[in-house]
């Protein structure tokens, strides 16, 4: 069977995620092609297709329309994703958008109502779910490997969300863009907790700047942060497992995520990531303080920063293929966007 085409729209040749993880996972997975990219102007249209080898389109729109494609990656801004998504959809194609899928529930609530009517496969960016270090610690919990689970202590960070805000990353300052620390570092974060342990049945949450003022873009003017750079979260799940979280911006990089859990046989942690967050990297795994092998299957060998990515294509072409649903969709992103929303809620009692 011929590969499925896929098109990239937000697909810088200079920087960005798309080129770190998109291109590369889509280039090294047997069974996909990449068929075009696209920028949102003729300049970077031009330096993409050069870089990429593709047809690169100055507009996400047309690729969106575009015959020859058979999924459409959107990994732009968030205030952007609806018209391209809505477009893919309507052209009959599936779709991988990245995280968060829209500007709070309502705008998600219609784009998977959109994807279900059109019945076209979906994939959400919450990439620790294609993670085959995620998955093995996962099989570690599932087998009794620290016998009964007891507690977990995690420590979430990025560098983004400082007190130092550049111009190109000022559009996180808005909360209407729904792309903050909590919809993006914390969602993540959270998404991760319910993957390993389940959904908590009792949570608290409690938002909070840590730098209430910031310095803005290229002339470095002072304002009043509207956006929360912090967030600890303590939740309960099913099973008992007590956990506890912080989820801080502005932080030093080396060390993004710490995650110890507690067992009654032992100790189980995971740790890694990089200056965008623990989700772009390959983590590592310890089992009573011994590194675990992890079997990368047929991600072994991809950069870092494109294997999480690649488990999520993986995933989404196998569901293609197979007509199964297995890789997290619109359908989750409503529902992690819907406790996000109830995160973000809780932050109107300490303002």
């Amino acid at each position: 069977m011929s590969a499925l085409r896929v098109g990239v729209i937000g697909a810088n040749a200079k920087t960005g995620w798309a080129r770190e993880s998109h291109i590369p996972a889509i280039q090294a997975l047997a069974g996909l092609e990449l068929a075009a990219v696209a920028t949102s102007t003729p300049e970077t249209a031009a330096e993409a297709e050069r870089a990429f080898g593709v047809h690169a389109y100055s507009n996400g729109l047309d690729l969106a329309n575009a015959p020859d494609i058979d999924i459409v990656t959107v990994a732009t801004r968030v205030p952007d994703h609806r018209d391209m998504i809505l477009a893919a959809l309507a052209s009959g194609k599936h779709v991988y958008s990245e995280w968060p899928l829209g500007r709070g529930y309502d705008e998600t609530q219609e784009l998977h109502l959109a994807a279900e009517a059109a019945n076209r496969k979906t994939a959400i960016g919450l990439q620790l779910r294609g993670s085959p270090t995620v998955k093995r610690a996962k099989e570690l919990l599932d087998g009794g490997a620290m016998g009964r689970i007891l507690s977990a202590n995690v420590y979430s960070s990025t560098a983004g969300f400082g007190p130092i805000v550049p111009e190109p990353y000022l559009y996180l300052e808005e909360p209407e863009n729904f792309a903050n620390l909590i919809t993006i570092q914390g969602a993540h974060t959270l998404d991760l907790i319910s993957t390993l342990f389940g959904e908590a049945v009792v949570s608290n949450s409690l938002p909070s700047r840590q730098y209430p003022t910031i310095e803005a873009g290229q002339d470095r003017a002072v304002r009043c942060r509207t956006t929360y750079d912090h967030l600890l979260f303590q939740g309960l799940s099913e099973d008992g497992v007590s956990v506890a979280v912080e989820i801080a911006g502005g932080r030093a990089p080396e060390a993004p995520l710490r995650l110890e859990i507690v067992g009654e046989k032992g100790k189980l942690s995971l740790n890694g990531g990089t200056a965008r967050g623990f989700q772009a990297d390959r983590l590592s795994l310890f089992l009573n303080n011994r590194e675990q092998h992890v079997d990368d299957g047929e991600l072994k060998g991809f950069p870092a920063s494109a294997v999480n990515v690649g488990g999520i294509y993986a995933a989404l072409r196998d569901d293609i293929l197979n007509s199964s649903s297995t890789v997290a969709g619109f359908q989750q992103a409503l529902e992690l966007t819907k406790k996000i929303e109830a995160v973000l809620a809780a932050g109107d009692l300490t303002d």
